[in-house]
């Protein structure tokens, strides 16, 4: 891939917060195993507050070689995401750190790996590069991972404060909807206690954590109840006709 094609595709990249992070995850695993040389395939995951939210992979085997080491408890993945530094696996042949992970990389075809983590809000995301010769792959050798590595970090933040800001909106949306409603909910009941708009207020809030119901929903059931309209007087307290 041309150098050119590729600062384009990693400016997609950056663009992806409001796609969705599984596409994301896979348009940056498809990149690291196109554009690093010696990578014959890449996975890329996401750890928050201690477990794996997602897994993208180039290939189902490379996604099963994860899930294994995650059910491990052990295994280059799992130590880059402890440590938060790179692992290497020069040979997996030779492999004596994690001999459940040499073995199940060796039965599918695995000779070597790099695993890059950049931090994440919560969490981390590990770039998982995978080659089938030994020793092609290497933390320190291999610049366009790092970088790429560094662009997922970048876009999976953007993404969480893409996703933050559209729930503060959403927020703020609702409760510019809800206000009329309890505004309305308030004045029919001052008409009906003949109290005051705090003690309406209260009275709305106490039935609500009665009925473990939000307040508008509270509210919308008084003014349906009332069809949207003060309360008439009660006929024994209407005044005397002249």
């Amino acid at each position: 891939m041309p150098i050119e094609q590729l600062g384009h595709e990693a400016a997609e990249l950056l663009s992806l917060t409001s796609g969705g992070e599984a596409r994301s995850l896979n348009k940056l695993a498809e990149l690291a195993a196109w554009q690093v040389p010696s990578c014959s395939g890449a996975n890329a995951v996401v750890w928050r507050d201690g477990e794996v939210i997602s897994i993208a992979s180039t290939h189902p085997d490379l996604a099963e070689l994860a899930e294994l080491q995650v059910q491990a408890g052990t295994g280059p993945l799992v130590e880059a995401i402890e440590h938060g530094a790179a692992v290497s696996c020069p040979d997996t042949l030779d492999e004596a750190r994690w001999p459940g992970f040499a073995e199940a990389a060796l039965r599918r075809g695995v000779r070597c790996s790099v695993h890059l983590v950049r931090e994440l809000p919560h969490g981390a995301l590990v770039l998982s590069l995978f080659g089938v010769r030994p020793g092609v792959l290497d933390a320190g050798s291999a610049p366009i991972a790092g970088m790429l590595a560094a662009f997922g970090g970048a876009m999976l933040t953007n993404a969480t404060a893409y996703d933050q800001a559209q729930r503060t909106a959403s927020q703020l949306k609702d409760a510019v909807v809800a206000r009329p409603v309890v505004d309305q909910a308030k004045g029919i009941l001052m008409h009906a206690l003949g109290c005051d708009a705090d003690e309406a207020l209260k009275r709305l809030r106490q039935e609500s954590q009665r009925r473990h119901v939000k307040v508008t929903e509270m509210a919308s059931e008084v003014v349906a109840a009332y069809g949207g309209e003060e309360p008439k007087a009660k006929p024994g307290n209407q005044p005397p006709r002249g």
